[in-house]
């Protein structure tokens, strides 16, 4: 038996598109010796599809588009995902077809509705069995979360097998891949066969695929897996599994580079953009969110701007600079000083006739916004899409200005924690120095008054990235998170600033998915409540 496996990069929505992606791995197999090509979950719509599936004219071209690929199939039975529609439900199903005819249909049994899962919404549960023959073989099929279910793979353990296919649209977390080999060596003991394990790649809005489609034989081994982060063609003879090639799982901080870069590529791009625009403060999130973009949309498709206050530092400048012949990226400066002093002073009566006149925050966030209004300026009109720089621990206590540094249509280090942006640098410059060494060095600062740093105001970030992740990602309370070790007084006030901070988090741009607990639709927090965890 041979199965050829389609890790391709669907796109959401296009429809004809992703069958013209099914229909030339089915022309590539065409007489040859491969008995199954398997593509993935729901690869005629891409994933997620949302609310495009409550509209009756997506459905009807993805009847269209079924009908066009059982038509054109041949002698290797071609196996896709795409919703089926019946009377007034619609189901997550699995298709397969051989010389021009239907063989069977499987629909999704376990609905996941957590995290980026919503599916319950869309789709009706399946029922029925899960194992078909094609081509003389006795396959098993599942879709996704299927495998993950230890109630329905009870129920299916008794069925004899000779392979069980797994089509997945499964996203990016941190070493996710290790979860779904131990997951699919599980479930080959389990049915005694080979497991098969189909997962595409690419990002789709916040989320990322990876890949990593890989096979496990009757025994847990697993003897092929695809690459990560790349789109590729398999052909698997399960007649000699061990000359199948095992691509290395990359390290963890490597994984999480390449995410941020396929990610930030496929978000610009798909979105009608080619090129973007920085704001670059010589601060180590602007670094690593250019740095990222070079790799993700060429050098020359990104634009640096300098933008310089009366608080900013000659070495941040400098380093700016610095970044930006590391780089090779073009790059323009525009102080800011005169037109924050005109802001100023149009503000000026009005503030004292309040008896405010004392400079606050109020003074720092109209330099964060001058500095937006400058950047979107240039974004209107040059058509680059503004990339955001700001990290998951400024996100989660509100350590950024709305309509100021948080103005974008991207936000790459959304997800990613002040100590990985640190660690991400440091990797990037392994071979060579990419982030100048002095913005990795320096102690961080927004520089919106004299001698400001970080710390003024937060904890060093060891400690707050601590807590933060104990409270966002582990959902711990005061308490436990207390009991690490961490003054309680200061996890109280850590905690109390992560909640305040949701309405700013509601506001702000998409951005790359690389944990379990992203803010957005992994995290679903009100804005306005009264919980208090004290």
């Amino acid at each position: 038996m041979k199965i050829k496996l389609l890790q391709s990069t669907p796109r959401v929505g296009d429809i004809l598109g992703n069958t013209r992606l099914v229909y030339q791995a089915m022309q590539a197999v065409s007489g040859s010796d491969v008995d199954m090509l398997v593509c993935p979950e729901l690869v005629l719509t891409g994933y997620p599809p949302e609310d495009l599936l409550l509209r009756p004219a997506f459905i009807e071209e993805v009847d269209e588009a079924i009908g066009a690929l059982v038509q054109s199939s041949g002698e290797a039975v071609v196996i896709f995902g795409a919703p089926r529609s019946e009377g007034s439900e619609l189901f997550n199903s699995v298709f397969m077809a051989q010389h021009g005819r239907l063989l069977g249909i499987y629909d999704k049994q376990e609905l996941p509705n957590y995290g980026v899962f919503d599916e319950q919404r869309y789709f009706s549960k399946g029922a029925g069995h899960a194992v078909f023959t094609l081509k003389g073989f006795k396959v098993g099929i599942g879709v996704c979360e299927d495998l993950w279910s230890d109630e329905l793979a009870a129920s299916q353990e008794d069925f004899a097998c000779d392979v069980w296919l797994n089509l997945n649209a499964s996203p990016f977390h941190m070493n996710k891949q290790y979860e779904r080999e131990d997951l699919t060596v599980k479930r080959a003991k389990q049915f005694g066969c080979p497991m098969v394990y189909v997962n595409p790649v690419g990002g789709q809005d916040e989320v990322v695929f990876d890949g990593g489609s890989h096979v496990v034989d009757k025994t847990g081994q697993v003897v092929l897996r695809m690459p990560l982060f790349e789109d590729a063609e398999v052909v698997v003879d399960f007649e000699a599994l061990d000359e199948q090639e095992v691509t290395a799982v990359p390290e963890t901080i490597e994984q999480i580079h390449q995410a941020l870069v396929l990610g930030t590529k496929d978000y610009v791009l798909r979105n009608g953009s080619k090129q973007v625009v920085i704001g670059l403060s010589g601060g180590i999130d602007s670094a690593l969110t250019a740095a990222i973009a070079v790799e993700a949309l060429g050098k020359e498709n990104v634009l640096g701007v300098l933008l310089p206050s009366s608080f900013s530092s000659e070495h941040s400048i400098k380093d700016a600079q610095d970044l930006v012949d590391n780089l090779g990226i073009e790059s323009i400066t525009l102080p800011i000083a005169e037109s924050v002093t005109a802001i100023e002073h149009t503000l000026a009566d009005t503030f004292k006739a309040w008896g405010k006149t004392e400079p606050d925050v109020t003074e720092e966030n109209i330099q964060a916004r001058a500095r937006g209004v400058l950047l979107m300026a240039i974004s209107n009109k040059t058509g680059r899409m503004l990339l955001t720089t700001g990290n998951k621990s400024e996100m989660a206590v509100g350590y950024a200005t709305l309509y100021g540094d948080m103005a974008g249509g991207f936000a790459v280090l959304k997800d990613v924690y002040k100590m990985q942006v640190f660690e991400l640098c440091r990797h990037l410059n392994k071979d060579k120095e990419v982030i100048p060494q002095n913005t990795i060095d320096k102690p961080p600062s927004a520089e919106l008054r004299p001698d400001q740093k970080d710390s003024d105001s937060l904890p060093d970030y060891a400690i707050l990235d601590g807590i933060l992740k104990a409270s966002i990602e582990e959902r711990l309370s005061v308490k436990e998170i207390a009991g690490f070790g961490y003054d309680k007084a200061e996890v109280q006030r850590i905690v109390r600033m992560l909640h305040l901070a949701e309405y700013k988090r509601r506001q702000a741009p998409p951005g790359v998915k690389i944990t379990q607990r992203a803010f957005g639709r992994d995290r679903r927090y009100p804005i306005t409540h009264r919980f208090q965890d004290i």
